[in-house]
Order: structure tokens, then sequence, then C-alpha cells
């Protein structure tokens, strides 16, 4: 059965843990024909493409209340799977900024910024206008304070546990943030129950925890969706959740049974700088 959008508009309850109310989500003013153009854009990464039916970018961003003319830090957007997305539709009105980590960080974090910057630079057309911010880790900033609508990240937040970053980039999201911004987060979900303990290191998270860690920031829960879930999930692999697709650590390894699940069960979470 197709996954469904929730009101936003709803109590929203996670136990104790959440607001009391949700937050009402702002409207996005891209049209789905927009949303198709850009969709099938011949641009794209065909791997990318593939993986639209997985993602559901045009309703993940429709939930997110994504303007084109809003200023939007895409928290390190890896090989560009969503920039090849935002950037054109903001290419006109609005700003897109690629936060990545500083590459003087690692060998990886140099490896992927290169292979970044060479995707955008590679097409001005589409690409032109992006912001390229590197940040540290341990003490993220993101731009000046108040200064971003949105700020989205995808399947990040289980990284920033691992590494104890967690705190800080949650209050960096908030700092960067105009009064009323939204921060859209997607993410691996763990069975219900579990805590972040229970999960450490398999890529799960608890949704619970997750809400926790925004609510500490100073954030207000919106709203949730089910438009990312995957009830095939069951979410016991030896190898966590990269055993299921894009990773597929596995090899040819039961192969076509991970395919067959397909990628992972995510909660996707709409929080709300509180107005001054």
């Amino acid at each position: 059965m197709k996954p469904t959008l929730l009101a936003c508009s709803l109590v929203a309850v996670f136990g104790s843990t959440l607001a009391a109310a949700a937050t009402p989500a702002s409207s996005s003013n891209i049209s789905h024909e927009q949303f198709a153009t850009v969709l099938k854009g011949e641009w794209r990464v065909p791997q990318n493409v593939a993986r639209d039916q997985y993602r559901h970018p045009e309703q993940t961003l429709q939930f997110f209340g994504l303007r084109d003319d809003q200023t939007v830090i895409e928290i390190t957007p890896g090989n560009g799977w969503y920039s090849e997305l935002l950037a054109p539709l903001l290419k006109d009105n609005g700003h897109y900024v690629a936060a990545i980590v500083d590459p003087s960080v690692s060998d990886y974090a140099k490896k992927s910024a290169d292979n970044l910057k060479q995707k955008y630079a590679a097409d001005p057309a589409h690409y032109g206008k992006i912001e390229v911010v590197a940040y540290a880790p341990k003490a993220p900033v993101f731009g000046k304070p108040e200064s971003a609508d949105t700020v989205l990240t995808f399947r990040n937040v289980h990284n920033w546990v691992d590494a104890g970053n967690e705190a800080a980039t949650f209050k960096a999201f908030y700092d960067v943030l105009k009064p009323g911004g939204t921060l859209g987060v997607v993410d691996h979900r763990a069975k219900p129950g579990t805590t972040a303990k229970d999960n450490e290191k398999n890529g799960y998270l608890p949704t619970d925890y997750v809400v926790k860690l925004a609510q500490a920031a100073g954030f207000t829960l919106a709203g949730e969706s089910e438009i990312n879930a995957n009830p095939k999930d069951t979410k016991d692999y030896p190898d966590g959740v990269w055993t299921l697709p894009p990773a597929l650590v596995k090899g040819e390894q039961d192969k076509a049974r991970y395919l067959a699940i397909g990628e992972s069960d995510r909660m996707t979470l709409r929080f709300i700088k509180p107005a001054k």
C-alpha cells in the first residue's frame, strides 16, 4: 500500500516526548509540473533517478514546505542526489547551500568535497548559483545566524549520534535558521520500543530520540509523514541498514532478497524554530 502523508496540523504523539500539538506546515509554491520537469532532468545521474521510488522527493519536499524563493541549506549532500533537484528549483528566485564536512578533516571528506564540487562545476546552467559551505563536525557553523529559511538533512543523524556530535549539530541548525524556519529530517527508523543504544552502529534510530534531540536544541515538532516508510524492512540485518540498497554491502549474497525489500524504513520529520 502506498504511504500517505499525515496531516501536519494534528496532534503528534510519541509517548510523552513530543510537543502537545503540531504546527501547520507552510505550503510549497512549487507545482507538480515543476517537480516533474526536474525529476526528468537530463542532468540527473541515472542511478539517482532509479532511487526516486524509494526517496519520494516531490512528496518529501512538499511536506517540508519547500518554496522556490527560500535560502535552503542541505547538510552533507553526499553525491548530490538532492542537489540535482534543489539547485534547479531554487536557481531563479532562491538560494541553495551545500554544507559539506571540512575537507581537511579526512581523506574521505576531501574526496567527497572534490567530487561534489566537480559535479557542480560541470553543469553551471543548473548548479552555477550553488554556495558550498565547509563546516567542522565537532563545532559546526552552517552560515550567518538566522540566514536560512530551511535546513534539510537526509540520512545523516545516525552518523552524528555515532560520532557524538548530534547536540552541537542540531544547535547549529537552530542558530542558522530564521525564526519560523523549517528543519526537515529523514533518517532510518528503528523498531518501536528500542533505544539509541539498542541500535548503536546499525544505522537506525528511534523516532522519539531524534525528536528529543531537536527539541533540546529549541525546535518544535511540526509534523511527521509516512511517505518514506517501508514495512518490508525488518531492521535485523547483521550488517545493519547498509545490507539494503543502495549500499548492498553483502554484494551478491542474498542480493535478490534485499532488492525485494528495497531501501530502509525512514522517519520523515518537520520541525520549526519558534518565531520570536
